[in-house]
């Protein structure tokens, strides 16, 4: 086993995993390097944010998607640096991994132009604990206004600001309108959850811009139908507590919030750095046809690390370009390994899907484009097919027929809360 060729694998997201699967049979040893336990299905990561699903519906334990795959090891670790000279990859604790062939997967990060210190006040939705953070400021939102006297303190808190209309930022607009008007209708006794804000701030000028035209015009449709208030060719200035500003053609506007959510922008890993190469202005990797580092054929960089660009048309940062990266690097190697040429990598796109709410939905499928009930149909079916695992496929199924019929959302459990409303209402009286 030792003397065969070793693969080194960072990150077990939609790219990791199926460059992992791809080599199932190959005569290989893989380390698959991750600093979390388990594989997140990330289209789904705003449903944990918003209570609609519980964690374990959308993630499954690395460990055990390869329980089987004998020849793969699992580490738990975070890659502090890769030395492509030596072919070695750096662990956190000093340690150190050899490898033959490298596969570096290791996603994207928020963006926020230059602005990281935005990032207390607008959190953004890449992780499990992210969307735990979303979940728990947004319930708690609605707890501070039962306890709110004050009338322009409690708006305040009923005022939700979603900045970013890509598809993460529309799904949680409109999932928030709905919570707000449907979910928690009737649950409290000094407001009413449907006099509550929910506003979508795009510095662009239409919301999801990745898609046509006429699309958009439907998603903004469907947004305002469900009560968002959207703002296009809005940038956003500044970021505080309690607050968000922005410049709408030649006025600057304030906007009084308690509840701001991040959806404007992505980076690449930071580790892309660490590969001593040319990145593009999102800092990702330039790499060349067939998915490998300029000058290093045996090292490969996929999904939202890699800037690629095939007849004149950028390969999109989604999953299922993440997931064709993945096998054909995986294909790559083991041409390689047998004394054949690496081929170019070809992108197949299978379409666009975005969703806005119950029975509301976008999708671009080819030249074909549907809109609201169809579309959220095709959405539907598509999440619940690629999701890991037959047990999550049920537990999801259960859960969005039974918030379809009743509109409830039960992942609603938030630990410490006394404590959390307390003290914010302790240092609001202090500052008073």
């Amino acid at each position: 086993m030792e003397n065969k060729p070793h693969i080194v694998i960072i990150g077990c997201g939609f790219g990791g995993l199926e460059a992992a699967k791809a080599l199932a049979r190959a005569p290989v040893r893989i380390t698959v390097i991750d600093r979390c336990n388990h594989h997140l299905f990330q289209p789904l990561l705003y449903q944990v944010a918003t209570a609609g699903l519980s964690a374990p519906s959308i993630a499954a334990p690395i460990r055990h998607i390869f329980r089987n795959q004998k020849n793969v090891t699992v580490l738990m670790a975070e890659v502090t640096g890769i030395d492509t000279a030596g072919r070695t990859v750096w662990l956190d604790g000093g340690a150190t991994l050899a490898y033959d062939h490298l596969i570096v997967a290791a996603g994207a990060t928020h963006s926020y132009f230059g602005r990281d210190e935005w990032a207390r006040h607008a959190p953004g939705l890449k992780t499990l604990e992210d969307a735990f953070a979303i979940r728990r400021r947004m319930l708690l939102a609605f707890e501070h206004a039962e306890r709110e006297a004050d009338d322009t303190h409690r708006q305040a808190w009923l005022t939700f600001v979603v900045i970013g209309a890509g598809a993460t930022g529309v799904e949680l607009a409109g999932t928030l309108a709905e919570i707000a008007r449907h979910t928690l209708q009737g649950e409290f006794r000094r407001f009413d959850s449907r006099s509550a804000r929910v506003v979508l701030l795009e510095g662009g000028e239409r919301v999801l811009p990745a898609f046509p035209p006429a699309l958009s015009i439907k998603a903004r449709e469907q947004l305002e139908r469900l009560g968002v208030e959207v703002h296009t060719g809005a940038r956003v200035t500044e970021v505080k507590e309690g607050f968000v500003a922005y410049q709408k053609d030649t006025a600057t506007l304030q906007l009084d919030a308690r509840t701001l959510m991040w959806a404007a922008g992505v980076a690449a890993s930071p580790l892309a750095r660490a590969l001593n190469t040319e990145l593009d202005r999102a800092g990702r990797v330039k790499i060349a046809a067939d998915l490998s580092l300029p000058g290093h054929p045996e090292v490969a960089v996929i999904g939202d690390m890699a800037a690629l660009t095939i007849d004149g048309k950028a390969v999109p940062g989604v999953s299922p370009a993440a997931k064709q990266m993945g096998v054909h690097a995986a294909r790559n190697i083991l041409a390689r390994l047998h004394g054949q040429p690496a081929r170019a990598f070809r992108y197949a796109d299978y379409g666009s899907l975005a969703t806005i709410g119950r029975k509301s939905a976008v999708a671009l499928l080819g030249r074909t484009q549907l809109a609201g009930m169809p579309a959220w149909l095709v959405w539907l079916f598509a999440h619940i097919y690629f999701l890991i695992g037959f047990r999550n496929r049920i537990i999801v199924m259960i859960d969005w027929a039974w918030a379809y019929f009743s509109f409830q959302r039960y992942a609603r459990v938030v630990i410490g809360a006394w404590q959390t409303l307390a003290n914010e209402s302790q240092e609001r009286k202090n500052n008073v």
